[in-house]
């Protein structure tokens, strides 16, 4: 088996649904007889349980991926306690964010995988400490970007943003995913319409609202394709 396909999703902001997304992608992969692992990178927000601080979004990701899964701890190396920016809850928790064991966990999930899906904190602009950033991390694995997009009021601003922010930073957004958050966002196809006529990257999968992990999946799996993630067999 070759180097996998690993992939960046980040979102338009917090709270855009990247972890349902991220849960999808790995669910359409392994669907294809591929074997996927998700990676949380870093996380903040993490409860305490049995001496161990852990996330629900690597939790979740970790749910989706092919069994047996990892350690948890492999699969988010950095979890946080406090929910609040990852270079603020890492300064009150007294640790620091460095880019050596973030690329080790990634290499070390690599190990007999096709893909691995790679969930960022937060939006794009996210620092991990004042001289590193989270694009630091993507440039560093060299990894194609998708970005969610939150369809709600303001998402078209944030989006446009986003995806200068992406390519300022040198980095490559191959597609964003339509995700419809918000059920009284008035005109959402005309949202997506505009934020498909705006940005200079693909439309790859628009998820409905409300939409369960199965059809998430479903919608999603178009977007293997951009990434060259065939079926198996």
């Amino acid at each position: 088996m070759g180097a996998p396909i690993s992939f960046f999703v980040t979102g338009t902001d917090t709270s855009v649904g990247k972890t349902h997304i991220s849960s999808a992608l790995l669910l359409a992969i392994r669907r294809r007889a591929l074997k996927a692992y998700g990676y949380k990178p870093v996380a903040s927000g993490c409860e305490r349980r049995n001496d161990e601080w852990i996330s629900d979004d690597a939790e979740k990701l970790r749910a989706y991926s092919t069994t047996p899964t990892p350690d948890l701890a492999l699969m988010n190396p950095i979890a946080l306690p406090e929910s609040i920016a990852p270079h603020l809850a890492a300064a009150h928790a007294k640790r620091e964010i460095e880019l050596p064991p973030l690329l080790a966990a990634h290499q070390a999930l690599s190990l007999g995988a096709h893909a691995i899906v790679v969930e960022g904190a937060g939006g794009w602009a996210i620092p991990y400490s004042d001289h590193l950033m989270q694009a630091d991390l993507v440039r560093a694995l060299k990894l194609p970007v998708i970005l969610v997009v939150g369809i709600r009021l303001g998402c078209i601003n944030h989006a446009i943003l986003s995806e200068i922010a992406i390519r300022a930073d040198k980095c490559v957004l191959i597609g964003w995913i339509a995700n419809r958050i918000d059920p009284e966002c008035l005109y959402p196809d005309e949202v997506v319409e505009t934020v498909k006529d705006e940005l200079d990257a693909p439309l790859l999968a628009d998820c409905p609202f409300g939409a369960n992990i199965d059809l998430a999946a479903r919608k999603c799996a178009p977007a293997l394709d951009a990434l060259g993630l065939v079926r198996r067999g």
